[in-house]
């Protein structure tokens, strides 16, 4: 398998992306680029610094001064710690999005991004990677639920870890987050018109993954579809399915 395969995936927030980005790259050999994890990684250092947003000026030095990597296991580390568990905090939850909005923030990640994506086949999962980080991405998807059931699906999650907060919290943060995402000046969360269209609210993360897994193979064109594609209206490989706008 040649190298320099890029899958881009986009989508809302806790649609699946990360998992079964993840677990497909592991099942391929790819190197999984969790983007989400990077601007967590820099939310978390903004939080435990307690620097106000709207200081530029130490937010430039911060910034300058993160070093952001991944370590053998693939997880992140922040200034050559790792941060796996702590970037999955609620409070990172509730401020991601409005890092991630800002510029300088942005262009130091998608440097990085570039980086570690060289000479390498991956799978990179985020909300601008066919739009702006990986443009010429080799498959581009975006991955798309009901926004009560990613709720639900991410309270059992955070339950699971001992972390107690309602869906209905989770439901607002979502809303929240995807609103900041899809109208922010720069690198809004889109669907590009080249990119499939997946709508997972019915489906399983097994699912989600053989169908990622085999759109990849059909790319390389190395064996045909194994997939058994679920019922009409579940997954939509569409090219010129749009999401719905987002409104207040």
């Amino acid at each position: 398998m040649p190298k320099g395969f890029i899958v881009a995936i986009d989508g809302t927030a806790g649609s699946g992306k990360s998992t079964t980005a993840r677990k497909a790259a592991e099942i391929l050999g790819f190197f999984y680029l969790d983007t989400g994890a990077m601007y967590r990684a820099i939310t978390w250092k903004i939080i435990k610094s307690k620097i106000d947003l709207c200081d530029s000026d130490s937010l430039k030095e911060l910034v300058a001064k993160t070093k952001i990597d991944f370590n053998k296991e693939n997880k992140i580390r922040l200034d050559g710690k790792e941060v796996s568990e702590q970037i999955r905090r609620p409070a990172v939850d509730r401020m991601v999005s409005q890092v991630s909005v800002l510029p300088l923030v942005r262009k130091k990640m998608v440097v990085e991004q570039k980086r570690f994506a060289k000479n390498r086949n991956v799978i990179c999962e985020g909300r601008d990677i066919g739009s702006v980080v990986f443009p010429h991405a080799n498959l581009k998807l975006y991955l798309d639920c009901d926004l009560k059931e990613r709720a639900k699906r991410r309270a059992k999650e955070l339950k699971e870890k001992g972390i107690k907060v309602t869906a209905k919290e989770i439901k607002e943060n979502f809303y929240e987050r995807d609103y900041i995402d899809s109208t922010r000046a720069h690198s809004p969360l889109k669907k590009m018109p080249d990119a499939i269209y997946l709508d997972t609210t019915n489906l399983t993360i097994e699912n989600e993954v053989k169908i990622v897994i085999d759109l990849i193979k059909a790319k390389f064109k190395i064996r045909k579809l194994t997939t058994k594609i679920p019922t009409p209206g579940v997954y939509r490989a569409k090219r010129d399915k749009q999401p719905k706008t987002i409104k207040k």
